[in-house]
């Protein structure tokens, strides 16, 4: 193979969080969008789509709510997108700049946890949809072995996609995209002659007064749902972004991601018409006691249609798993350097799988996935929020090298701080999420302390990102961080102080570290 040809797309990817050297980045734009749309364009998306339906919001309602929710939520993930291209690395050694060389373990495990949920949430979904489908298809029993063997299908062939990297999830998600997206279209078809979008919810005029109080609350916790979807790629976007080139304009990867999300109108209002009409035909699938959106939708699609929702499964359970996984072996191996990326990715594979098959047959851990995946969303959008203001403050200006210290195992640096923590930065970010978890409002799941405060309207998100902005631009006004982390020209809207930076050294010397760094230069060498 010559030396200017890319890499086959069936080959082993052998990058970690290093920084992905210029002659390798051959993505743009487009292949962000594909990545990030792809995997949102699925079943685990609808689900959240019926939400505004299961509130009792009316579908005008629930729309209005669903696009203020994704408008929102595309608005504050685009910006997550530059530090890729820029870095040449993902987001969690990025944020070594604003949380410190250390502090930047937050963002991995962020990711980690955020991943691990996601993919649970897709398999379940997708696996539950194939066999539903295959069922009144082809008489498949739906027994806890037919489940598990999707379940197991589904994963397998997701972690084989993300041991193999970049490239080759590149290519099932350019598939996948037009693939799921021409079977959402032909769902249109599907469900035209039932849908009615008068139906009308609970929130009606001849409604009582207390359930007329509780139309703010519910409108508000639909919108958020909704916006916990995009949110939930703030931490992977520098995954896929790192593998653009960096002098691509700032404003092509933004409009990128921001479209990527934006495109999701499609699944989500599949999800909100069906919902719809699911309530209005079998409305026991939407009882809030137990909700069962693909058992709804299986009865009441027309027969035809029971092999389009296999397929919906198969392809958009692969695109999402693959988004979600991927990310989290790169997040892992960057936490423990000992591990490359194709290690780690296969040791927190084995460990989801093992978590989906305990959730699913040994407790009932599906409702709890989902609080859980929300609560981590409320943590994370402060540190999304961290990590914006700092770019600002910054002026874009990011030094590649200091920020890959703790990767390498070394000691100093323009982000050393404080023994390795900023913890401006650190502060900003639990005193968000801290509040924004204080004032969650799940009903029936988790209620903070300060939950009931709002007349059980959900403002855990809004909150807690307010105050994390407010505290880190107090910090940095208050105690500058040193000059040197903000490069040629100077700090924007804060202060900096004129401190000395500790020079970057080995934290292991001798031969035998000089050995190991010779080692892991050489592309032939196992690391």
């Amino acid at each position: 193979m010559s030396k200017d040809s890319p890499p086959s797309v069936t080959e082993v990817e052998t990058h970690g969080v290093e920084r992905i050297p210029d002659a390798d980045r051959s993505a743009g734009p487009l292949d962000l969008f594909r990545l990030a749309f792809g995997g949102a364009n699925t079943f685990a998306t609808c689900v959240l789509g019926a939400f505004p339906i299961l509130f009792g919001l009316s579908f005008w309602q629930g729309l209005a709510a669903m696009l203020l929710g994704l408008l929102t939520g595309a608005l504050l993930l685009a910006p997550m997108a530059v530090f890729g291209p820029r870095n040449g690395t993902n987001n969690a050694v990025s944020s070594s700049a604003h949380l410190g060389v250390h502090g930047r373990i937050v963002g991995s495990f962020l990711s980690l946890l955020t991943a691990v949920a996601f993919f649970s949430l897709s398999v379940w979904s997708s696996g539950d949809a194939l066999i539903g489908g295959a069922h009144r298809l082809l008489g498949v029993p739906e027994s806890d072995l037919a489940y598990g063997c999707a379940y197991a299908v589904f994963a397998v062939l997701v972690l084989a996609v993300c041991v193999h990297g970049f490239r080759f999830m590149l290519l099932v998600n350019k598939v996948a995209v037009i693939a799921a997206t021409l079977l959402f279209v032909l769902g249109l078809f599907a469900f035209a002659g039932d849908f009615d979008p008068s139906y009308a919810g609970i929130f009606t005029p001849d409604a009582d007064r207390a359930t007329q109080d509780l139309y703010w609350p519910s409108f508000i916790g639909a919108a958020l749902i909704v916006l916990s979807n995009p949110v939930s790629f703030g931490a992977f976007l520098g995954d896929w972004a790192r593998y653009i080139p960096a002098e691509t304009p700032r404003r092509k990867v933004m409009g990128a991601a921001f479209l990527s999300q934006l495109a999701t109108v499609l699944p989500f209002g599949f999800g909100l018409a069906t919902a719809a009409i699911i309530a209005e035909r079998a409305p026991k699938y939407l009882d809030p006691a137990a909700p069962n959106f693909v058992g709804g939708l299986l009865a009441i699609a027309p027969g035809w249609y029971f092999l389009p929702v296999c397929l919906i499964a198969l392809i958009g359970g692969m695109s999402t798993g693959t988004t979600a996984l991927y990310g989290t072996g790169l997040d892992f191996s960057s936490v423990f350097p000992r591990l490359s990326r194709v290690r780690a990715t296969v040791l927190i594979g084995v460990l989801s799988i093992a978590f989906i098959f305990v959730g699913r047959f040994g407790f009932n851990l599906v409702q709890a996935i989902s609080t859980f995946a929300t609560m981590i969303i409320t943590c994370t959008v402060p540190w999304m929020i961290v990590m914006m203001l700092g770019y600002v403050t910054r002026r874009g200006w990011y030094d590649p090298e200091a920020l890959q210290v703790f990767t390498r195992r070394q000691r100093g640096g323009r982000y050393w701080f404080t023994r390795g923590w900023n913890w401006r930065g650190m502060s900003a970010w639990w005193t968000g999420a801290v509040t924004g978890v204080l004032f969650t409002n799940i009903p029936g799941q988790f209620v903070g302390p300060g939950g009931d405060l709002t007349d059980g309207a959900d403002i855990s998100l809004p909150l807690g990102a307010a105050v994390a902005a407010i505290v880190h631009l107090l910090l940095l006004t208050a105690f500058p961080e040193p000059r040197a982390v903000y490069g040629p020209q100077g700090p924007r809207w804060v202060r900096a102080a004129d401190t000395a930076v500790a020079p970057i050294t080995d934290a292991v010397s001798g031969p035998a570290r000089g050995e190991e760094r010779r080692n892991a230069r050489q592309p032939g060498v196992p690391r």
